[in-house]
């Protein structure tokens, strides 16, 4: 089926949204919001051309029902949330971010998920004056970043990243990108740079200044092909890069095989899946 949401879906928390075994699109319309909630789940979803929407009285909980104002138009939209695990869904082509998390979110783990078709693919982290966002800590991993893609993959602020065991074979400008003062530790990733001389480097810093030289970014185990290349920088604290390392990451020659299956799943009601 497909559902076209005419306001937002604004989970509450301990609640799990399991599309395997049926075929279901959420698309051309209102999307999900995760809005100061906990223990969320959201598996095996078509997200797609999510629009702006809002100016409208929408459901929040059993009990709530209230004004709200205009929606960004995100595909998923995290806002102060944390224990959240989106797996395995599709995602492309929404108003403004496929991923978004800000406001405070921690605790995230995005996996096993193909984003294709889309400019701004994730931002983590809602602005460099934002300090709450310093307890952000988000892992990326066994995704495939796909066609069609430019920026954002993710696109992060304070906080501490985890991007392991990635499969990026798509990006217009770069791919992982950055500014105040965030921890990023990318391991055992495939870069695949595009034909453009210009976008070769697979990280971008969001600065004016030299700064980004004390920043935490570093690259164990990738995979560069076709030119690519990792600007490391920071003196490499260890207990930085321990708030920004969350599982053990496979070798990156392997990485074509353990993100064959990202993406929603092609699962039959009664099999395992």
């Amino acid at each position: 089926m497909v559902i076209t949401l005419k306001q937002e879906l604004i989970m509450n928390s301990f609640k799990t949204i399991d599309a395997r075994g049926v075929n279901v699109h959420i698309a051309n319309g209102a999307c999900i919001t995760i809005q100061y909630v906990t223990n969320i789940i959201i598996h095996g979803l078509h997200i797609h051309d999510c629009k702006r929407t809002g100016n409208a009285m929408v459901r929040s909980s059993p009990s709530h029902y209230g004004w709200r104002t205009m929606a960004d138009g995100d595909g998923i939209s995290i806002f102060g949330g944390s224990h959240i695990w989106i797996d395995h869904n599709s995602l492309s082509n929404c108003a403004d971010g496929l991923i978004d998390a800000i406001i405070g979110s921690t605790a995230i783990t995005i996996s096993n998920n193909l984003f294709t078709h889309h400019n701004e693919v994730m931002l983590l982290g809602h602005s460099d004056s934002y300090t709450r966002d310093k307890v952000m800590q988000v892992t990326v991993a066994y995704n495939h970043f796909g066609e069609g893609l430019v920026q954002r993959m993710p696109r992060c602020r304070h906080g501490y990243f985890h991007v392991v065991n990635n499969d990026y074979t798509h990006w217009e400008m770069y791919a992982i990108g950055g500014s105040a003062n965030r921890t990023i530790n990318s391991e055992g990733n495939r870069y695949v740079a595009p034909a453009n001389p210009n976008a070769k480097e697979v990280t971008k810093r969001v600065i004016t200044t030299g700064k980004w030289k004390h920043w935490n970014w570093r690259s164990q185990g990738d995979l560069m092909l076709n030119g690519a290349y990792f600007t490391p920088s920071g003196a490499g604290a260890g207990d930085s890069y321990a708030k920004a390392s969350s599982l053990s990451a496979q070798s990156s020659s392997v990485v074509a095989t353990l993100t064959s299956s990202a993406g929603a799943l092609s699962c039959r009601r009664g099999r395992q899946c």
